[in-house]
């Protein structure tokens, strides 16, 4: 191995990821603190709050995928020097998520109680009252924001594939500084503020992301960075947009459909095994959330501009020195985590019960934690290549065969119970990471990059894929 070369590009992935970093860090804070606060109420609000954020999360990879497919257009348009089509990009992919956010505002309005309800149903079970009534009060408010939180989601990614990974980093940093701070003062009703315990929680996520929209189309509508509005004129790139953003909200999707039956699964198993998940999971994303989105968004964007300049080799070696340090690094962190987690879930609850499966599934992620971060930089490096399937169907097997499927014949087929979901949930992450790793050895991702190019009118590009 080259290990110069590789200093020289993990001090790239840096430059880029920190920003990233720094932005998802106090993101994941955010919703950590969101937790925290509803911990304060009682475990129903917990439960409540991970119930309802299931539903929250599909604007969330609606806003990923149409973001996937702006960050790799920007990027290799950018390595290729072509602003104009970058700039149409840009602007398609924001409009693009702006409209998928309608249908969120009306469900949240008319179908919040029965989603949360259905939980209880799955298995059988009545979903506690105080859990419907609190889950289906935050759903509704924060789905009325879903299309400011894609319009978010997508300036962002759109930015970052230029290189700029600075702006997004300030406005994310603002934004969910005043959020974590408004959770607290609304939710607990401090300095003479009414108590409004989840339904503030929800306010204060809804004007975030509000703000978080406004603020990015601000800085590029005007001089502070290099992209910029255009008036949309070909469908080319639309269409391009939506071939490489639908297998990547796709895979969101399945995964999040993978989480209701597999929720369900633990709430069967208790309230306190629900809850724990809910903590465990958030503590392993709250340490190592931060690290694998910067290494994500740092291989695609070095990964599409070495192909948009032409060099398909310098594409495959920069997706593996992300991945390796992506491994190292977040690895690391995972088995530190093993050991500490008892007293870091103690800050979220106190619950003996909760404490005990928060504990497990912590150290459960912990261990997984570089499978995942494999799993993550490499799906970076493909989708800076507009090749978005691989990751899709790494996911959908992963998380249906195994996440899902495994945990369920172990945990209540088997009768293992909640160490049955442990086993699954590590086995998921695992095959998740080798599938990218041989997708991205073995598939022509370079020359579907290449070819895509070419119909966007970068025609020296087309040839950059022939090596591959």
């Amino acid at each position: 191995m080259d290990l110069p070369r590789v200093r020289r590009v993990w001090g790239r992935v840096f430059a880029l990821a920190w920003p990233v970093m720094a932005e998802q860090t106090f993101r994941t804070a955010m919703r950590t603190t969101d937790v925290v606060v509803s911990a304060l109420f009682s475990p129903a609000a917990v439960v409540a709050i991970g119930l309802a954020d299931l539903y929250a999360r599909f604007p969330l990879r609606i806003g990923l995928g149409l973001g996937g497919g702006a960050i790799a257009l920007s990027s290799q348009d950018t390595g290729a020097g072509e602003t104009a089509t970058r700039d149409e990009a840009i602007t398609q992919a924001i409009l693009l998520g702006a409209l998928a956010g309608v249908p969120f505002v009306l469900f949240g309005f008319f179908l919040g109680e029965a989603a949360i309800d259905v939980f209880g149903r799955l298995v059988g079970r009545q979903t506690p009252p105080e859990v419907v009534s609190l889950g289906s009060a935050y759903l509704a408010i924060v789905f009325a924001t879903a299309p400011a939180r894609h319009v978010a989601l997508v300036a962002a990614r759109a930015l970052q594939g230029t290189g700029d990974t600075r702006t997004p980093m300030y406005v994310n940093v603002l934004a969910n500084s005043l959020n974590i701070v408004g959770s607290v003062l609304l939710g607990l009703g401090l300095f003479g503020l009414p108590r409004l315990e989840i339904v503030g929680v929800g306010l204060a996520t809804g004007a975030a992301n509000v703000l978080t929209a406004g603020l990015l189309c601000a800085a590029i509508r005007g001089p502070w960075t290099d992209a910029a509005f255009v008036r949309p004129r070909n469908p080319t790139i639309a269409g391009q947009l939506l071939r490489v953003s639908a297998p990547r909200v796709a895979e969101g999707f399945s995964s999040e459909a993978a989480e209701f039956p597999f929720n369900a699964l633990l709430l069967g198993f208790g309230e306190a095994v629900n809850a724990g998940f809910q903590i465990g999971r958030r503590v392993y994303q709250q340490v190592t959330g931060p690290l694998s989105r910067g290494y994500n968004v740092a291989a695609s964007v070095l990964v599409g501009q070495a192909l948009g300049a032409g060099d398909p080799e310098e594409a495959r070696f920069d997706g593996w020195a992300v991945a390796s340090l992506g491994f190292l690094s977040v690895g690391g962190v995972g088995l530190a985590l093993v050991a500490v987690a008892p007293p870091v879930v103690r800050l979220f609850t106190s619950d003996p019960a909760t404490v005990e499966y928060a504990v497990d599934f912590a150290r459960v992620y912990g261990l997984a934690g570089g499978a995942l971060a494999c799993f993550t930089s490499l799906s970076g490096a493909l989708q800076g290549a507009s090749e978005t399937r691989i990751p899709f169907a790494a996911r959908l097997t992963g998380m249906f065969g195994l996440f899902l499927g495994a945990s369920w014949v172990l945990g209540r087929t088997a009768g293992l119970g909640p160490p049955g979901a442990y086993v699954g949930v590590f086995l998921a992450y695992s095959w998740m990471a080798l599938v990218v790793a041989v997708g991205f050895r073995y598939s022509g991702w370079a020359t579907r990059a290449a070819e895509m190019m070419a119909e966007r009118g970068n025609g020296e590009s087309a040839a950059a894929g022939d090596g591959d």
